[in-house]
Protein backbone atom coordinates (compact mmCIF):
# COMPACT_ATOMS: atom_id res chain seq x y z
CA UNK A 1 0.00 0.00 0.00
CA UNK A 2 1.49 3.33 -1.35
CA UNK A 3 0.38 5.34 1.95
CA UNK A 4 1.54 8.68 -0.13
CA UNK A 5 -1.23 8.48 -2.73
CA UNK A 6 -3.99 10.17 -1.83
CA UNK A 7 -6.60 7.55 -2.55
CA UNK A 8 -4.75 4.58 -0.83
CA UNK A 9 -4.02 7.11 2.39
CA UNK A 10 -7.88 8.01 2.31
CA UNK A 11 -8.94 4.32 2.18
CA UNK A 12 -6.24 3.63 5.24
CA UNK A 13 -7.04 6.38 7.48
CA UNK A 14 -10.70 5.52 6.86
CA UNK A 15 -10.46 2.08 8.03
CA UNK A 16 -8.38 3.26 11.01
CA UNK A 17 -10.84 6.16 11.73
CA UNK A 18 -14.47 4.12 10.76
CA UNK A 19 -15.51 1.61 8.25
CA UNK A 20 -15.26 1.45 4.80
CA UNK A 21 -18.35 -1.13 4.77
CA UNK A 22 -20.46 1.76 5.72
CA UNK A 23 -22.14 0.37 8.74
CA UNK A 24 -21.18 2.64 12.20
CA UNK A 25 -18.18 2.51 14.22
CA UNK A 26 -17.92 3.54 18.06
CA UNK A 27 -14.75 5.32 19.55
CA UNK A 28 -14.78 5.50 23.50
CA UNK A 29 -12.24 7.82 25.12
CA UNK A 30 -12.38 8.80 28.46
CA UNK A 31 -9.31 11.45 30.00
CA UNK A 32 -8.66 14.67 32.43
CA UNK A 33 -9.48 18.41 31.87
CA UNK A 34 -7.33 20.65 33.43
CA UNK A 35 -7.11 24.23 33.95
CA UNK A 36 -3.70 25.63 32.64
CA UNK A 37 -3.28 29.04 34.01
CA UNK A 38 -0.75 32.12 33.88
CA UNK A 39 2.46 31.97 35.74
CA UNK A 40 2.64 28.64 35.64
CA UNK A 41 -0.14 27.19 37.36
CA UNK A 42 -1.73 23.59 36.63
CA UNK A 43 -4.88 22.38 37.97
CA UNK A 44 -7.12 18.90 36.91
CA UNK A 45 -10.63 19.91 37.35
CA UNK A 46 -12.70 17.04 36.08
CA UNK A 47 -12.34 13.75 34.05
CA UNK A 48 -14.32 12.95 30.86
CA UNK A 49 -15.49 10.06 29.00
CA UNK A 50 -17.78 9.44 26.12
CA UNK A 51 -17.74 8.25 22.30
CA UNK A 52 -18.20 9.62 18.54
CA UNK A 53 -20.01 7.09 16.25
CA UNK A 54 -19.39 7.64 12.95
CA UNK A 55 -20.53 6.13 9.63
CA UNK A 56 -18.72 6.62 6.11
CA UNK A 57 -20.13 6.70 3.13
CA UNK A 58 -18.84 6.94 -0.16
CA UNK A 59 -19.78 10.67 -1.69
CA UNK A 60 -18.67 12.21 -5.34
CA UNK A 61 -15.25 12.74 -4.85
CA UNK A 62 -14.11 10.64 -1.85
CA UNK A 63 -16.49 10.25 1.92
CA UNK A 64 -18.63 11.63 3.69
CA UNK A 65 -17.71 11.00 7.61
CA UNK A 66 -21.06 11.21 9.19
CA UNK A 67 -20.45 11.33 13.13
CA UNK A 68 -22.10 12.49 16.37
CA UNK A 69 -21.13 12.50 20.47
CA UNK A 70 -21.92 11.91 23.58
CA UNK A 71 -19.39 13.20 26.21
CA UNK A 72 -19.72 13.29 29.90
CA UNK A 73 -17.67 15.36 32.64
CA UNK A 74 -16.71 13.22 35.44
CA UNK A 75 -15.68 13.96 39.06
CA UNK A 76 -12.41 13.06 39.86
CA UNK A 77 -12.94 11.46 43.32
CA UNK A 78 -15.56 9.57 42.40
CA UNK A 79 -15.66 8.82 39.09
CA UNK A 80 -19.14 9.65 39.00
CA UNK A 81 -20.84 11.85 36.13
CA UNK A 82 -20.48 15.35 37.33
CA UNK A 83 -23.68 17.63 37.02
CA UNK A 84 -23.01 20.20 39.74
CA UNK A 85 -19.53 21.61 40.13
CA UNK A 86 -18.24 23.79 42.51
CA UNK A 87 -15.81 26.16 40.61
CA UNK A 88 -12.17 26.50 42.34
CA UNK A 89 -11.83 30.08 40.49
CA UNK A 90 -15.20 31.94 41.50
CA UNK A 91 -16.40 29.94 44.83
CA UNK A 92 -19.85 29.15 42.85
CA UNK A 93 -21.42 25.70 42.36
CA UNK A 94 -22.75 25.78 38.27
CA UNK A 95 -24.73 23.69 36.63
CA UNK A 96 -22.31 21.17 33.80
CA UNK A 97 -23.71 20.94 30.42
CA UNK A 98 -22.24 17.01 29.35
CA UNK A 99 -21.22 17.16 25.07
CA UNK A 100 -24.36 16.32 22.86
CA UNK A 101 -23.42 17.17 19.67
CA UNK A 102 -24.96 16.48 16.92
CA UNK A 103 -24.08 16.14 13.74
CA UNK A 104 -19.84 16.43 13.76
CA UNK A 105 -19.56 15.45 9.79
CA UNK A 106 -16.63 16.08 7.92
CA UNK A 107 -16.49 15.85 3.80
CA UNK A 108 -13.15 13.77 3.31
CA UNK A 109 -12.44 15.05 -0.66
CA UNK A 110 -9.57 13.00 -2.80
CA UNK A 111 -9.00 16.80 -3.89
CA UNK A 112 -9.73 19.31 -1.89
CA UNK A 113 -9.54 22.91 -1.09
CA UNK A 114 -6.23 22.37 0.43
CA UNK A 115 -5.05 20.31 -2.57
CA UNK A 116 -4.51 16.99 -2.93
CA UNK A 117 -6.14 14.64 0.22
CA UNK A 118 -3.20 12.90 2.34
CA UNK A 119 -3.24 12.56 6.56
CA UNK A 120 0.00 12.79 8.18
CA UNK A 121 0.85 8.73 8.82
CA UNK A 122 4.68 7.41 10.15
CA UNK A 123 5.30 3.82 10.12
CA UNK A 124 7.83 1.63 12.16
CA UNK A 125 7.32 -2.09 11.76
CA UNK A 126 4.00 -3.00 11.64
CA UNK A 127 2.97 0.18 13.28
CA UNK A 128 1.01 2.61 11.52
CA UNK A 129 0.20 6.41 13.32
CA UNK A 130 -1.89 8.84 11.60
CA UNK A 131 -2.18 12.18 12.79
CA UNK A 132 -4.74 14.81 12.25
CA UNK A 133 -3.91 18.22 13.71
CA UNK A 134 -6.75 20.49 13.53
CA UNK A 135 -6.45 24.67 14.57
CA UNK A 136 -9.56 26.27 14.96
CA UNK A 137 -10.21 30.16 15.39
CA UNK A 138 -13.93 31.75 14.60
CA UNK A 139 -16.26 34.28 15.38
CA UNK A 140 -17.42 33.05 18.68
CA UNK A 141 -21.36 32.06 18.56
CA UNK A 142 -21.33 33.57 22.33
CA UNK A 143 -20.33 37.17 21.92
CA UNK A 144 -18.64 38.74 25.01
CA UNK A 145 -21.23 41.60 24.55
CA UNK A 146 -24.41 39.34 24.67
CA UNK A 147 -23.41 36.76 27.57
CA UNK A 148 -20.39 38.09 29.72
CA UNK A 149 -20.09 35.88 32.20
CA UNK A 150 -20.21 32.57 29.73
CA UNK A 151 -17.85 33.52 26.98
CA UNK A 152 -14.05 34.80 27.27
CA UNK A 153 -13.24 35.83 24.05
CA UNK A 154 -15.31 36.94 20.88
CA UNK A 155 -12.72 34.83 18.80
CA UNK A 156 -13.25 31.23 19.40
CA UNK A 157 -9.80 29.62 19.35
CA UNK A 158 -8.85 25.96 19.69
CA UNK A 159 -6.65 23.24 18.81
CA UNK A 160 -7.43 19.95 18.53
CA UNK A 161 -4.76 16.95 18.38
CA UNK A 162 -5.54 13.61 17.03
CA UNK A 163 -3.69 10.21 16.79
CA UNK A 164 -4.84 7.06 15.38
CA UNK A 165 -2.75 3.87 15.98
CA UNK A 166 -3.14 0.94 13.99
CA UNK A 167 -1.50 -2.35 12.60
CA UNK A 168 -0.23 -1.83 8.71
CA UNK A 169 -1.46 -6.03 8.08
CA UNK A 170 -4.86 -4.59 9.39
CA UNK A 171 -4.75 -1.91 6.63
CA UNK A 172 -3.48 -4.15 3.86
CA UNK A 173 -5.55 -6.74 4.73
CA UNK A 174 -8.90 -6.77 1.93
CA UNK A 175 -11.22 -8.81 3.84
CA UNK A 176 -11.18 -6.25 6.71
CA UNK A 177 -13.25 -3.07 6.46
CA UNK A 178 -12.46 -1.86 9.44
CA UNK A 179 -9.40 -1.88 11.49
CA UNK A 180 -8.77 -2.02 14.94
CA UNK A 181 -7.59 1.28 16.06
CA UNK A 182 -6.33 3.05 19.57
CA UNK A 183 -6.84 6.93 19.55
CA UNK A 184 -5.04 10.10 21.39
CA UNK A 185 -6.67 13.07 21.77
CA UNK A 186 -5.47 16.48 22.99
CA UNK A 187 -7.34 19.59 23.22
CA UNK A 188 -6.45 23.10 24.05
CA UNK A 189 -9.07 25.71 23.91
CA UNK A 190 -10.78 28.26 26.11
CA UNK A 191 -12.82 28.12 29.28
CA UNK A 192 -16.44 26.02 29.02
CA UNK A 193 -19.46 28.49 28.43
CA UNK A 194 -21.29 26.58 31.93
CA UNK A 195 -18.04 27.06 34.13
CA UNK A 196 -19.19 31.10 33.88
CA UNK A 197 -15.56 32.01 33.93
CA UNK A 198 -15.74 35.49 31.89
CA UNK A 199 -13.28 36.93 30.22
CA UNK A 200 -10.87 35.45 32.90
CA UNK A 201 -7.46 34.67 31.54
CA UNK A 202 -6.38 31.07 31.24
CA UNK A 203 -7.35 27.71 29.19
CA UNK A 204 -8.57 24.05 29.77
CA UNK A 205 -6.25 21.27 28.25
CA UNK A 206 -7.37 17.97 27.70
CA UNK A 207 -5.65 14.75 27.57
CA UNK A 208 -7.70 11.76 26.15
CA UNK A 209 -7.21 7.82 25.27
CA UNK A 210 -9.32 5.52 23.87
CA UNK A 211 -10.16 2.68 21.07
CA UNK A 212 -12.45 1.77 18.38
CA UNK A 213 -14.58 -0.75 20.20
CA UNK A 214 -15.17 -3.86 17.97
CA UNK A 215 -19.02 -4.80 18.92
CA UNK A 216 -19.81 -0.62 18.86
CA UNK A 217 -22.51 0.98 20.81
CA UNK A 218 -23.06 -2.48 22.63
CA UNK A 219 -19.04 -2.56 24.10
CA UNK A 220 -19.80 1.18 25.45
CA UNK A 221 -19.92 1.10 29.15
CA UNK A 222 -23.36 0.21 30.68
CA UNK A 223 -23.72 3.43 32.43
CA UNK A 224 -23.13 5.58 29.59
CA UNK A 225 -25.91 3.66 27.08
CA UNK A 226 -28.61 4.16 30.22
CA UNK A 227 -27.66 7.68 29.88
CA UNK A 228 -28.05 8.32 26.07
CA UNK A 229 -31.49 6.05 26.23
CA UNK A 230 -32.68 7.89 28.64
CA UNK A 231 -31.96 11.36 26.90
CA UNK A 232 -31.42 10.68 23.06
CA UNK A 233 -31.68 7.41 21.77
CA UNK A 234 -30.56 9.03 18.76
CA UNK A 235 -26.86 8.60 19.35
CA UNK A 236 -27.39 5.14 19.58
CA UNK A 237 -26.47 5.04 15.75
CA UNK A 238 -24.52 7.39 13.48
CA UNK A 239 -27.00 10.21 11.44
CA UNK A 240 -27.68 9.23 8.23
CA UNK A 241 -26.85 11.81 5.75
CA UNK A 242 -24.70 14.76 5.66
CA UNK A 243 -26.33 17.96 6.82
CA UNK A 244 -24.39 21.02 8.25
CA UNK A 245 -23.50 23.38 10.43
CA UNK A 246 -21.92 20.99 13.09
CA UNK A 247 -22.94 20.99 16.64
CA UNK A 248 -20.47 22.38 19.11
CA UNK A 249 -20.45 22.63 22.80
CA UNK A 250 -20.46 26.96 22.44
CA UNK A 251 -23.91 26.55 20.19
CA UNK A 252 -25.44 23.77 22.19
CA UNK A 253 -25.12 25.73 25.19
CA UNK A 254 -26.30 28.71 23.62
CA UNK A 255 -29.41 26.99 22.91
CA UNK A 256 -29.62 26.42 26.45
CA UNK A 257 -29.35 29.31 27.53
CA UNK A 258 -31.98 31.07 24.79
CA UNK A 259 -34.34 28.29 25.55
CA UNK A 260 -34.39 29.77 29.53
CA UNK A 261 -35.25 32.90 28.57
CA UNK A 262 -38.36 32.16 27.00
Amino acid sequence: MNLDDPAQNLCAFLKARASLGGEDTVTWFTGTTHAWMPAGKFAPLFGFEGYNIARAVVADGGYDLLTREAVFYIDLRSGEPLDQWANPFSNENVTVAHIWNDPVNQQLRLDGPRGPWRVPVTGIGDDLFFNVDVFLAYPSPLPRAQFPEHSQDDLYQAAELFQFFCKRHDIEDESLMSAPALVSWTRLGPWLPWMRMGDRTGQLVYHGRGAKLAGGYADLPGWIRERVEATDARYAGAPREFTAPNATSWTEFRKILEAAKK
